[in-house]
């Protein structure tokens, strides 16, 4: 067991998590990085990156995610191949963190950056043919599928949403659901009736995906839930989307959260409830989950944080000096 003392601590790496660290290393504060159980957080799983900034030329997730940790130790982050396991927040700066290995890290201001996890069905295919056709996010892969026949699993406003999206690339979406009515709100509803490049699975859940000979996806099959009946869907591409699940469970209790689980922050910034924690990425952005995005709330989180220790050094300062 050790302890490992630092200006700023993050938990949790990815494009967040990364970014957060490069800007304050820069700013001198030596952070931490404790990596977790995926170190990168989701782009470790996904390939073909073309939506990220400064690329010409598609790119590898995995391969993004080595450079920014790189880029992160470059310039004074130190990575900790540990897992979180518990958090002392409540008696305010600096904070205590507990990781699966038994040391012990504090840290003045401490940046949240566990991301999410897209759910998934669990079904068999699924995973064998994650980023062979199957996918949990159109708008970053969607690109990929470009005059080609796709299909959404959900009934929420994710899988609305990704079915309209989807729309600018293809001409031929299904949106599947496991029921004969949407839960997505009004007007996304209307807004999908209306489009004549939707149509609608009512009653249909999907039992497996299946590859063909190439070894990409190439048709579900699926299950009607009142019949029981098996029917066969063909389809270049397949997007689950009936949401995600932020890996917030650490700070149940701790921090004040949405209905969903994910961290309230101050609106336009990374700023949670107590002073000096800051929360970046997926884990407080239930609405746009993309890599740039992430990236950006992690740069936000560092200089919130450079300006939150310079005015507790201010405070400290004046309050010596009162003193004498």
């Amino acid at each position: 067991m050790a302890t490992h003392r630092t200006k700023m601590l993050i938990i949790g790496s990815g494009p967040a998590g990364y970014s957060a660290a490069i800007y304050g290393a820069r700013a001198m504060m030596e952070p931490i990085v404790v990596q977790g159980l995926q170190p990168g957080g989701q782009l470790t799983i996904t390939t073909d990156v073309e939506n990220y900034p400064g690329f010409k030329d598609v790119i590898q997730g995995p391969w993004l995610m080595q450079e920014m940790q790189a880029q992160a130790e470059h310039v004074g982050t130190r990575m900790m191949w540990d897992t979180i396991v518990e958090v002392d927040l409540a008696g305010g700066s600096p904070f205590r963190a507990v990781g699966d290995s038994g040391d012990e890290y504090i840290g003045d201001v401490l940046v949240i950056a566990t991301g999410a996890q897209a759910k998934w069905l669990g079904v068999p295919g699924e995973q064998e043919l994650g980023g062979k056709g199957v996918s949990a996010c159109a708008t970053c892969d969607g690109f990929f599928f470009r005059g080609k026949k796709v299909a959404v699993i959900g009934g929420g406003n994710t899988a609305v949403e990704e079915a309209l999206y989807l729309t600018n690339h293809s001409d031929d979406v299904t949106l599947i659901h496991r029921r004969d009515d949407l839960r997505a709100e009004r007007i996304l509803q209307e807004r999908l009736f209306k489009s004549d490049k939707i149509s609608t699975l009512w009653n249909k859940t999907v039992e497996r995906f299946e590859a063909g000979e190439n070894g990409a996806l190439s048709h579900l099959v699926l299950k009607d839930t009142q019949t029981g009946e098996e029917s066969e869907l063909i389809v270049d591409g397949a997007f689950v989307a009936i949401g995600h699940a932020p890996a917030t469970e650490l700070f149940a209790g701790k921090l004040p959260m949405d209905d969903n689980g994910y961290l309230l922050v101050e609106p336009g910034t990374p700023k949670t409830e107590i002073p000096g924690v800051f929360a970046a990425g997926d884990v407080m952005d239930h609405t746009y989950r993309q890599a740039v995005t992430a990236a950006g709330t992690g740069c936000m989180a560092a200089l919130d944080a450079e300006r939150f220790l310079a005015t507790l050094e201010f405070a400290e300062e004046e309050a010596a000096e009162a003193a004498e």
